[in-house]
C-alpha cells in the first residue's frame, strides 16, 4: 500500500475555493472525522462550513451510528444525520482490521486535526491515543470531547446531552420552584461541546503557525456546560446559595419579565417581555405602549425592586394588553419603542420565515436519496469566506476519491480492501 507523505504537493495540487472564488478561512486545513452522534459530529460541520476539508471516517457497512438515529425507514440516512454531517466527505474504513488502521494512519499523515469523541477507552483500544498519533504526525491537532474529564470521579461514564445537562447544572435551573427539574430543548450539551471544541481547534490551529507543533484540544462536556452557567454563579455569589429553579423568570426577578399571553389561543401565543433592573426605561416605555403613561412616576412601581412586590398586578395589567394583540404585533409595538420583547417562534414558524430564508440561516438541499432537506445553515459570516452548504454524504461515497488521491491506493488495491471488508 502506497501512501503519499508530501502534504505540500497534494494541497497546491486541490485547493477549493468558495463560490466567490476566493479561498476560504480554512482552505487547505484537512480533517480527519473520527465522531459520532452529535457533540463531535457539530464540530466537524462547523469547521466544514469554514473551509475545512473533512473526512469522515466510518465504518463499513452500517456507517456512524447517528445515520441510523430516528431513520424511519432501514437503509436511509435519518434526518438528525443530515443536519449534523453537511459538507463532509464519506470513508468507510474498518478499524479492527490491520490494513484499515493502515488507512488511518496513512490520512492522519496527510491531516492537521484529528477529532474523535467515542466511549471512554474506545480510541485507545483501537491504538490511535494522542501519544501514538503525534508519533505519525508531530503537527497533527488532536481534539477529543468526552462527556466528563477523564481523569475525574466519572471519566469511564457514558455520557449523552440530557446527562451532560443534568450533571453540568442547566437542568437544576429549569423549570418552576415548586416542580422537578426540567430538560431544555435545546442540546446544549452536545453542540455547546461542539462550539468550544471548534474554539480550541482554531486556536491550536494558530499557535501553530508559530510554533510548528500540534497539540492536544480536550473537550469535557460537563465543562462546557458550566462554562454556559457563569451568570448563574454570579447570582450564587450574591446570596451565597445554590440558584434555585425560577420558572421563566430570572433569578433576581424583574417586573414585568416573563412570559405573556397574546391574542391567538395557540400553544406559543407568548411574547417574552424582559424589564432591565437597571433603571426605569424599559417599564415606562412599556407603559407608554399600552396607553398606561398615567402610572410613569406612580410610587407602587417607582423602581425594579418596588415594582417586584406589585408584580402580578403589573402582570395583570401588560397581559389585559397583550391578549387583544398577536404576538408579532405585540414584538413590534413594544420593540420598536424601546423595551426588550421577543415572540415565542416555534421552530416550524422559523424554517418557514422569508427573511432568515434570505440570510441563509435555512437551506434547501437535494440530497441524492431524501430529495429536498431544508436545513438550518451557519451563523458565523465572514466577509471573505463564504461556503455553500451541501448535503450530508452517503456512506462511503468519497472512498475512491480520497484513497485513491491521498493514499495513491491504485484500482486494484482498492478492490482487494473492498473484497476483504477494509472499506
Amino acid at each position: 500500500m502506497v501512501m503519499t507523505t508530501d502534504r505540500g504537493l497534494i494541497e497546491k495540487e486541490a485547493v477549493p475555493t468558495s463560490p466567490l472564488g476566493q479561498r476560504n478561512a480554512l482552505t487547505g486545513i484537512r480533517v480527519v472525522d473520527l465522531t459520532q452522534f452529535e457533540a463531535g459530529t457539530s464540530c466537524t460541520q462547523f469547521l466544514a462550513w469554514l473551509g475545512a476539508e473533512v473526512i469522515k471516517i466510518e465504518p463499513p457497512g452500517r456507517g456512524e451510528q447517528g445515520r441510523r438515529t430516528t431513520a424511519g425507514k432501514p437503509g436511509i440516512d435519518s434526518y438528525y444525520f443530515m443536519m449534523l454531517n453537511c459538507n463532509k466527505r464519506s470513508v468507510t474504513v474498518n478499524l479492527k482490521h490491520e490494513k484499515g488502521r493502515a488507512i488511518l494512519r496513512g490520512l492522519i499523515e496527510q491531516g492537521d486535526v484529528m477529532i474523535e469523541n467515542f466511549g471512554p477507552g474506545v480510541i485507545e483500544r483501537l491504538g490511535f491515543d494522542y501519544e501514538h498519533v503525534k508519533k505519525i504526525n508531530p503537527k497533527i491537532i488532536y481534539a477529543q470531547i468526552k462527556g466528563f474529564s477523564p481523569d475525574g470521579p466519572y471519566g469511564s461514564l457514558l455520557a449523552f446531552d440530557p446527562v451532560i445537562q443534568a450533571a453540568g447544572g442547566i437542568m437544576g435551573l429549569t423549570g418552576d420552584s415548586d416542580g422537578p427539574p426540567v430538560r431544555p430543548g435545546a442540546t446544549i450539551g452536545d453542540t455547546g461541546a461542539g462550539l468550544h471544541c471548534t474554539i480550541g481547534i482554531l486556536a491550536a490551529l494558530y499557535q501553530r503557525r508559530i510554533t510548528g507543533e500540534g497539540q492536544r484540544v480536550e473537550i469535557a462536556m460537563q465543562e462546557t456546560v458550566l462554562n454556559y452557567l457563569r451568570v448563574a454563579y454570579a447570582a450564587q455569589m450574591e446570596t451565597g446559595k445554590a440558584v434555585e429553579r425560577s420558572g421563566s423568570f430570572l433569578p433576581v426577578p424583574t417586573a414585568p419579565g416573563g412570559f405573556y399571553r397574546c391574542k391567538g389561543g395557540g400553544m406559543n401565543d407568548y411574547v417574552y417581555i424582559y424589564t432591565s433592573r437597571q433603571g426605569n426605561q424599559h417599564w415606562e416605555r412599556l407603559l407608554v405602549t399600552i396607553g398606561r403613561k398615567d402610572l410613569i412616576g406612580d410610587p407602587r412601581f417607582s423602581t425594579a425592586e418596588v415594582r417586584g412586590k406589585h408584580h402580578e398586578e403589573i402582570d395583570a395589567m401588560v397581559v389585559e394588553w397583550t391578549s387583544r394583540h398577536g404576538k408579532r404585533e405585540v414584538m413590534k409595538l413594544m420593540g420598536e419603542a424601546g423595551t426588550p420583547v421577543g415572540a415565542v417562534f416555534d421552530t416550524m414558524e422559523l424554517s418557514t420565515d422569508a427573511h432568515l430564508r434570505e440570510r441563509g440561516m435555512f437551506v434547501t438541499l437535494n440530497h441524492p436519496v431524501r430529495g429536498e432537506v431544508v436545513v438550518p445553515g451557519w451563523p458565523v459570516r465572514l466577509s471573505e469566506s463564504s461556503v455553500k452548504i451541501e448535503p450530508a454524504p452517503l456512506l462511503g461515497a468519497d472512498n475512491e476519491k480520497v484513497l485513491t488521491q491521498l493514499l495513491n491506493i491504485d484500482a486494484n488495491e482498492l478492490a482487494v480492501l473492498r473484497r476483504e471488508n477494509v472499506v
